[in-house]
């Protein structure tokens, strides 16, 4: 079985467990804020920056995290929104770590988990997430548009993870708002930075928020994003591992162009 196929199949135990319970532990408390807005406005590359102790390929980056220290450094930063690994089994986060981070900041927050039902939905948005993921690899096209139509009345945004042609064309079946490109094979958890400019040529931009994820290490790694028509890039093991948060995303923050925002 690949990662994906043995996440999918834990998620699936793990909805099937939580609909024997009566209701959510969680409340919101915090407004719902856009991504999508703050992507719009900005005369430089944005920034999703995530939230992430541990992940299926690379173990454990940063266990012991303060998370609302992170968070904090990160909005202070300039994050455009902040990504909160919620998967227990496979990346050791938490609704709860959602919640406190929502609580905590006043930018959107993102859920970052493998949705495959609405109640996860549900959940998400009643712990303070702004944001949900719903990743194409992992959903048929049918079960993908039930889900994002549910988000969407909900009130949340969707960022529609895609990382071949195939998951792209069933993404744009929505018309959705943001597109998320991996650059990380879900299968094999291997990294091309080139998938996004393979992918983006593929797209009428317009003012769509194009997210370049996995991989983002450098200021030439934003700039290969930017240039290859990403406006926004994810960011999560270099900021986890990183002594100088703000100065590593303020490197990261390149200008969308030499004249954008001169005039």
């Amino acid at each position: 079985m690949t990662f994906l196929e043995k996440i999918i199949d834990k998620k699936k135990q793990e909805v099937a467990e939580r609909k024997l319970q009566a209701a959510g532990k969680h409340t919101r408390k915090n407004p719902i804020y856009s991504l999508h807005q703050n992507v719009q406005a900005a005369d430089h590359i944005s920034i999703i920056a995530e939230i992430k102790r541990a992940s299926p390929s690379k173990g454990a980056i940063q266990m012991d995290v303060d998370i609302l220290k992170q968070a904090k450094q990160y909005e202070q930063s300039g994050a455009a929104a902040i990504s909160v690994l919620t998967d227990e089994s496979f990346f050791h986060g938490s609704l709860d770590d959602l919640k406190a981070v929502s609580e905590a900041v006043s930018v959107p927050v993102l859920c970052k988990d493998f949705m495959i039902d609405e109640i996860q939905i549900d959940d998400a948005k009643n712990a303070g997430a702004s944001i949900i993921l719903l990743i194409l690899a992992a959903l048929p096209l049918e079960r993908f548009q039930r889900l994002y139509n549910y988000a969407t009345e909900q009130g949340l945004e969707v960022l529609c993870e895609v990382h071949n042609a195939d998951e792209l064309k069933d993404a744009l079946t929505v018309n959705p708002k943001i597109i998320g490109i991996n650059n990380r094979n879900l299968k094999t958890f291997e990294v091309d930075l080139q998938t996004t400019a393979e992918l983006v040529q593929q797209i009428d931009k317009g003012e769509l928020t194009i997210i370049s994820e996995s991989g983002m290490r450098t200021k030439e790694d934003a700039e290969l994003a930017r240039d290859a028509g990403a406006n926004t890039i994810l960011v999560g093991e270099t900021l986890m591992r990183s002594n100088q948060v703000e100065a590593d995303m303020q490197a990261l923050q390149v200008p969308l162009s030499s004249t954008k925002g001169a005039s």
